[in-house]
């Protein structure tokens, strides 16, 4: 019997195969299924330039990830793209690649719902926005690739429920500011970034800050998450904006509106509320060319803001003496009996502290401090 041998020419393309075989990955042995992040993204025959658009999927819709694949980036062979090949839930299934930004897994899902369940009694602190796009990631933590959900775009509005500060991250200068720019702008937005940071003092810090933020579902399908804080511009609400007075407003609750339901986002944006109304804020002093510290009180004013309807005009309720704050902000109670806690730091200890608001006989509302901060006052 004549051995069979193969021909040469056919050596590359079965060469070509194994590496493509060895270049993708199953997921888990078994389909598993995603949610699309992007506004849309296409369903490609293949991972080429060149390929045909298959169908167009919108966010929040499901699909089946059938397998994954590791391709060089065409602007720069030494990178990878990851890319997944999926079928769409339409009537033909449709199935094909599609570019794994634009897609979020079920278990990475599973993990954001997991941190909104934990954190379902948080009251929002603030309201912020997106001055530039950037990661959505599940931990405080730039230092790898592995924890990012998805690309929220620029303008992205969310509620803050906390934040957290940390050690400054040295990494690669294209990896400095969270950014996940869109294919063709990496090179001209790094260079930017580095140049506005080249000029900027806060190149002196040696911390950065963290917000843990809770999302619409119009914005992201992943409810909750982390954002880098230099990308983050806090949205005073316009009600209140003009009564800051040389101190940065940190966090601030309305007191006339009902808070027995705070543990799901709400879609509007409170920032653009301009509703007149009382409110709780938490003020911090910004002192000039002073790096933050790790273990920094979160504010340093508690400044209670009354509205009298009658005249149309806003009234100071309440200013705290000087003090070592942190968050949370919890407001509880209904209509004009409600209290406020925060947490406080003294003699070394911190410590729940609960505000008492009431009306007196003229409408006029009132706060009642507890007696720590009576005797504070006095000194």
């Amino acid at each position: 019997m004549k051995k069979f041998e193969t021909p040469l020419f056919l050596l590359p393309l079965i060469l070509a195969a194994v590496l493509l075989a060895a270049g993708c990955t199953a997921i888990a042995g078994h389909t598993s299924t995603g949610v699309v992040v992007s506004r849309s993204a296409q369903v490609r025959s293949s991972t080429a330039v060149v390929a045909a658009d298959l169908y167009e999927v919108k966010r929040g819709d499901t699909v089946d990830i059938l397998d994954s694949l590791d391709v060089p980036d065409p602007s720069d062979n030494s990178k990878k793209e990851r890319w997944y090949r999926v079928r769409a839930r339409n009537e033909e299934n449709t199935e094909g690649w599609i570019e794994a930004r634009n897609i979020m897994p079920d278990d990475v899902l599973a993990k954001s719902q997991k941190l909104t369940e934990e954190d379902k009694d948080l009251q929002p602190q603030a309201t912020g926005q997106l001055h530039a796009g950037s990661n959505l990631r599940l931990s405080p933590d730039r230092s790898n690739n592995e924890n990012i959900m998805m690309r929220l775009d620029s303008g992205s509005s969310f509620e803050i429920i906390g934040w957290k500060r940390l050690p400054k991250f040295k990494g690669a200068e294209t990896t400095e500011s969270d950014t996940a720019p869109k294919a063709g702008t990496a090179a001209n937005t790094n260079k930017k970034i580095q140049r506005e940071e080249d000029e900027n003092p806060e190149e002196q810090e040696t911390t950065e800050l963290w917000y843990k933020v809770r999302l619409a579902p119009s914005i992201s399908p992943a409810p909750e998450g982390w954002i880098f804080g230099k990308q983050v511009e806090l949205m005073v609400p316009s009600d209140i904006i003009y009564y800051r007075t040389g101190r940065e407003f940190v966090a601030w609750r309305r007191l006339d509106e009902d808070t027995s339901d705070d543990s799901s986002t709400k879609t509007k944006d409170v920032a653009k509320d301009t509703r007149p109304g009382s409110w709780v804020i938490l003020e911090k002093s910004n002192p000039k060319d002073e790096p933050h510290k790790l273990d920094e009180p979160d504010f340093d004013r508690i400044y209670v803001l009354g509205y009298e309807k009658h005249d149309q005009d806003h009234y100071t309720a309440y200013r705290s003496p000087d003090v070592e704050g942190y968050l949370p902000l919890r407001i509880e109670g209904k209509g004009a009996n409600r209290t406020f806690t925060v947490r406080i730091k003294e003699n070394g200890q911190v410590k729940d502290l609960t505000f008492s608001l009431y009306r007196d006989d003229h409408g006029v509302m009132r706060v009642t401090p507890p007696e720590q901060m009576k005797a504070g006052r006095k000194r």
